[in-house]
């Protein structure tokens, strides 16, 4: 009775209320967003040689390299599903983080490349054929909120919503239709007034912005894999609430951390007054749903009494 350790739901399927045909179509429209990405890179190629223009161009090889992120990340969700094991007690969830990382650095990369490349449009300045360009911001606008919109629909069917690796690529390609809806405003203005320079400046424009919120995605995943308290839950609110519950005199030993941004881990010792084992069960019963209440999905509990000197009160 003086040392009860309680494990809730450690391992069930259904914590997260994420049924198997809900998983099937999140991946089916990241494998959209993927083939959608790739294909279209090359349409913005051959359309930015074509009409000279440079952030059309910067933007085609911004998402090449953003095509093979997202199969990169399409690849690790799916490691991301496997059962735990031996090795991966926790199971694989985190690899998602892995996904989230990488397309986080290679939307830095392609900011940094598209600033070079604005550099030297204004160097050497090229006559910009707008109306190819405007067809172009259309068609990319349409590609792009397509895809945007399919997978923000397939997470919102979610209890847990989106892991920081849809968030990634759903970031990526908000940001994308952001900038063709520039790209269409800066070939309006070039074929009115003939201003080649707007170019450039769209495309510095554009990649400031991917680099802005890159930083804020790989922060938020840096977060979550140096094991930070997770920004949906209230550490000290919590321990208030557990304080309320009749019949603990000490909480210690308190851990909240998120598994892939979406699914929360929690442990803590709980100290009981000199109580009889179902007095100690229903506190038990009580800390747990307490816990899910402060979206803890994953919670462990161990319970104490007044008798025990616990060496883990101070970590």
């Amino acid at each position: 009775m003086a040392n009860n350790h309680e494990h809730i739901n450690c391992n069930r399927d259904n914590h997260n209320h994420n049924p198997a045909g809900n998983k099937r179509s999140k991946k089916s429209a990241l494998s959209l967003a993927f083939w959608l990405n790739f294909f279209f890179s090359i349409i913005e190629l051959i359309g930015g040689i074509l009409t000279n223009s440079t952030a059309i161009i910067a933007d085609a090889f911004h998402d090449f390299m953003d095509a093979g992120a997202i199969g990169l990340a399409i690849l690790l969700e799916n490691v991301s599903d496997k059962k735990r094991t031996a090795k991966f007690s926790y199971g694989y969830k985190r690899f998602s983080l892995l996904a989230a990382l990488g397309l986080s650095i290679f939307l830095l990369a392609g900011s940094v490349t598209m600033v070079f490349a604005a550099y030297n449009s204004f160097i050497n300045p090229k006559e910009i054929h707008s109306v190819g360009m405007l067809w172009l911001a259309v068609l990319g606008l349409a590609v792009n909120g397509f895809a945007f919109l399919r997978i923000k629909n397939e997470g919102g069917h979610h209890h847990q919503g989106h892991n920081h690796n849809s968030e990634s690529i759903m970031l990526h390609l908000f940001e994308d239709v952001l900038g063709w809806a520039v790209v269409l405003i800066g070939a309006a203005i070039i074929h009115f007034t003939g201003w080649n320079w707007i170019d450039g400046f769209l495309t510095i424009a554009i990649a400031l912005y991917i680099g802005i919120n890159a930083s804020k995605n790989l922060i938020n995943t840096l977060k979550v894999m140096l094991q930070s308290v997770p920004e949906n839950v209230d550490l000290s609110h919590l321990e208030t609430d557990l304080h309320k519950i009749e019949g603990i005199t000490n909480i210690h030993d308190l851990h909240v951390w998120s598994l892939d941004g979406s699914y929360n881990v929690g442990s803590l010792h709980a100290v009981v007054n000199n109580a009889t084992g179902k007095a100690e069960q229903d506190i038990l019963n009580k800390i747990i749903k307490l816990m899910r209440k402060h979206r803890i999905q994953h919670p462990t509990v161990q319970i104490e009494t007044n008798f025990n000197r616990c060496q883990l009160k101070h970590c």
